[in-house]
């Protein structure tokens, strides 16, 4: 039997669950504290005025676009049941209350077999995370932390408004609460070397986490990104070198972890640059191929971190 290049989610949630389970994405209409002011303003770089998100919650209800989810990915996948993935914006950042409202309105949703929500290392108070704990107890609830990167310079270029060491703060109080983590990174942010990127991967094995969201940075309209790009001061990489660079980047992280993602997901309409990224499927073809080429595998090159973090 081949070794597999690494451990996907797909059978990572059918161990746990026993069948098929997707994610269904909901925007609940929450904001950013790097948006409101609380933070900063104008959010990240890369991102625009949906937060990554769909817009969704403008015109449907949480338990509206979970059936819509459900309709579509069961015709698709037969998926069976379904975890629902609260993606845009930053959602623990509101009253405690609001919050089991919405988490809870998804759960009452037959087929929902749990939650997985986006957020930021800054937006994990206490009382957010005793309302977590508590729903861990009865149902799955997996935290999704915004990292990017884990030096310092480079979240303070992408106007991210935290540093490395409240994200580690951050997952290790998720942790302690018996909730699951995954870390959201990605490759090529402006000024970052391979040696940056890889590093991070390093820094990241030290960390108790259980998946992580590997993204590449591609161009979005109306953002400061685009304003760099357009002006020559930003260069997005080229499809082999992120091939290349997510291979090198999976050899050295822990090989327990599921892989939540390997590249992301442009809305056509919105894409500036790199084109090749749409082409998802490609793309993930590429990356398995590059893994085999090189004979590469998750956890390959495993092993405590050297680099510091907040470099």
């Amino acid at each position: 039997m081949s070794r597999p290049l690494y451990k996907d989610l797909n059978s990572t949630l059918r161990t746990r669950f026993g069948c098929r389970v997707q994610k269904i994405t909901i925007d609940a209409g929450l904001t950013c504290p790097n948006r409101d002011g609380k933070t900063g303003t104008g959010g990240c770089i890369y991102c625009n005025r949906l937060g990554s998100g769909t817009g969704a919650s403008v015109r449907l209800t949480v338990r509206e676009q979970l059936a819509i989810g459900k309709e579509a990915l069961q015709r698709r996948y037969g998926a069976a049941k379904f975890i629902a993935y609260f993606q845009s914006f930053t959602n623990t950042y509101a009253p405690a209350g609001k919050l089991e409202k919405l988490y809870r309105e998804a759960l009452s949703v037959p087929g929902i077999a749990g939650l997985e929500i986006g957020t930021r290392p800054d937006c994990l108070e206490e009382s957010i995370l005793e309302l977590l704990s508590r729903l861990g107890e009865e149902t799955y609830v997996c935290i999704e932390i915004g990292l990017q990167s884990a030096h310092d310079r480079t979240l303070r270029l992408i106007n991210r408004g935290h540093d490395f060491l409240q994200f580690a703060d951050a997952a290790a109080r998720c942790r302690s609460r018996g909730l699951d983590v995954c870390v959201h990174v990605i490759l090529g942010l402006p000024g970052e070397s391979r040696k940056d990127m890889l590093a991070t991967a390093r820094i990241l094995s030290g960390i108790d986490f259980q998946g992580i969201k590997i993204h590449l940075l591609y161009v979005v309209r109306d953002t400061p990104l685009h304003r760099l790009y357009a002006a020559g001061e930003y260069r997005c990489l080229e499809r082999e070198e992120y091939f290349d660079l997510v291979g090198d980047f999976l050899s050295l992280l822990p090989p327990s972890i599921a892989i939540h993602r390997l590249t992301g997901d442009p809305h056509p309409a919105e894409l500036v640059a790199p084109a090749w990224a749409l082409e998802k499927q490609k793309n993930l073809n590429g990356i398995r191929e590059s893994l085999r080429e090189k004979q590469l595998w998750q956890g390959k090159y495993f092993r405590l971190p050297v680099p510091e973090p907040g470099g």
